[in-house]
């Protein structure tokens, strides 16, 4: 992922004349194809060919992510026949493999970017179909890949989210961390608070009021060069657990923005998103309290990783 910082002499540039100069996008119908298709973050704020005019001002931090995963088709194609990742749909529910970069559910309304979400998309689908909206189960960040549920009617979803609230359904993640954690299988148990100003979760003591247990299971799959591939059970749900959680070990994720520590040597492995991936997903159907279980595989990225990483250590 390449970046600028914007120099005093191009304060008050367009955005897409910025991007044009050769040694970034190379022209101004890349700058807009890069806009159009979410590659394009200024102040870490993704950015929409809606953005095209706006002025930069002195050291803001332009970035251009050209491989950023399902960023491949404009987003304006929203709504059109387009296939989904489905993985299972039936009547009730629908099942879906999230490629990362793509919202799970769209932001809310004082935090919208217009960026493209795979529930938008399920949306657009059905509605196609002649059927309702769906509704949200649970979600994962943008930036994870792999499976996540909604229902297709109310009922539905306030079964599923009783599953959930009750930490009945197995998630398990695919993670690749910094170091090699020691033990090689334990449990996390924190208590966060998320902090709704910086938007992140924060560790906090037992006594604050805000404060909510976290819990995951974890046990190292394979061991690599500077890092692990890891597998980690969610027993509870809070946001952004999995990342606070092995941060908070010293085993922050590759490729996590946000929740690190220290300089950015000392995290060198380049990788353009958290290493972080929903493998693997259980629960009860809502119409007949029949087990169902499904699994995703690694996306190309995150094999890829596992693999570089696999032969260093050979």
């Amino acid at each position: 992922m390449a970046e600028w910082r914007v120099s005093p002499e191009d304060a008050g540039v367009r955005l897409d004349k910025y991007l044009a100069a050769p040694d970034r996008a190379g022209s101004r119908p890349k700058a807009a194809a890069a806009l159009e298709r979410g590659k394009v973050f200024v102040n870490d704020r993704e950015m929409t060919l809606a953005d095209a005019g706006a002025r930069l001002a002195a050291g803001d931090a332009v970035r251009l992510w050209m491989d950023r995963p399902g960023s491949s088709k404009k987003r304006s194609a929203l709504g059109d026949a387009r296939d989904l990742p489905i993985v299972y749909e039936d009547d009730t529910i629908v099942v879906l493999d999230k490629p990362a970069g793509l919202l799970a559910v769209p932001l809310p309304i004082g935090r919208r970017e217009d960026a493209r979400s795979v529930f938008e998309d399920l949306k657009a689908y059905l509605r196609q179909r002649g059927r309702r909206r769906p509704f949200v189960v649970h979600r994962i960040d943008r930036d994870t890949s792999g499976l996540v549920l909604f229902a297709k009617t109310a009922a539905a979803q306030e079964t599923l989210k009783a599953q959930f609230k009750k930490h009945e359904p197995e998630r398990v993640y695919h993670a690749v961390v910094y170091g090699h954690p020691s033990p090689p299988s334990g449990t996390w148990r924190d208590t966060l608070a998320w902090d709704t100003r910086a938007l992140i979760q924060k560790e906090t003591s037992p006594r604050d009021p805000r404060g909510k247990e976290a819990i995951s299971r974890y046990r190292v799959i394979e061991r690599l060069a500077g890092a692990a591939l890891v597998e980690v059970t969610l027993v509870t749900g809070r946001r952004n657990q999995i990342r606070i959680q092995a941060r908070l070990r010293g085993h922050t994720l590759v490729g996590e923005q946000r929740y690190v520590y220290g300089p950015d040597n000392l995290r060198p492995i380049a990788f353009p998103r958290q290493a972080l991936h929903a493998h693997c997903l259980t629960f009860r159907h809502p119409a007949d309290g029949r087990a169902m279980r499904f699994e995703a595989p690694q996306p190309a990225d995150f094999s890829a990783l596992v693999a570089r990483l696999r032969r260093r250590l050979s």
